[in-house]
């Protein structure tokens, strides 16, 4: 029972590591002409689909309606969200060695507001894919966005988006929640 803490804080480590072997989110585009759906993956620092093209296929649906194309190079967030998480990771080690539940409560509460922060980023870089559209797009229609759902499913023209948690991001949610747990345990004892 006394390893209890840190044997949590060590999976919370791996739970939010697991971001780098499995994508966090995905976005599938549903349509007549895609019935089994285009899915496009957001890893911690790339993003990409299910197949090989997915991102320009994705790419070319969104010019036809004035989107942006999606460059995962000029994404700043695919570049520096890495080195946070191994901060994160070498941090709850850190705490899983001090093994205080203020540590513990203080990582927690870090990473959940850093969850906060990444999902408001994420509907910023959604709404501005969505609502920022080209003028010379090949098809208009006057006050229509096409900004995907966060969290969830919506329909877009003759697409239905659907936007959820991929399997690093349940891993991450894990890596919170064994946080929380190793601050239970240790205020237990």
């Amino acid at each position: 029972m006394k390893a209890l803490p840190r044997l949590c804080m060590v999976l919370a480590a791996a739970g939010i590591l697991g971001l780098f072997l499995f994508p966090m989110w995905k976005i599938i585009l549903y349509a007549p002409q895609y019935p089994t759906g285009v899915q496009m993956n957001i890893w911690i620092n790339k993003i990409d689909g299910t197949e090989s093209g997915t991102l320009q296929n994705v790419n070319i649906l969104n010019h036809y309606v004035g989107m942006k194309f999606i460059e995962p190079d000029a994404i700043p967030e695919l570049k520096y969200f890495p080195m946070v998480i191994l901060a994160m990771a070498g941090l709850a080690l850190l705490a899983a060695a001090i093994n205080k539940k203020s540590i513990y409560l203080t990582w927690l509460i870090i990473m959940v507001v850093l969850s906060i922060v990444g999902f408001y980023d994420f509907y910023l870089w959604e709404y501005d894919y969505g609502h920022n559209l080209s003028d010379t797009a090949p098809i208009k229609i006057p006050g229509a966005s096409f900004q995907p759902p966060l969290i969830g499913s919506k329909d877009i023209l003759n697409f239905t988006a659907v936007s959820l948690p991929h399997i690093g991001g349940y891993l991450a949610g894990a890596g919170i929640f064994f946080s929380f747990l190793a601050y239970w345990f240790r205020r237990k004892q």
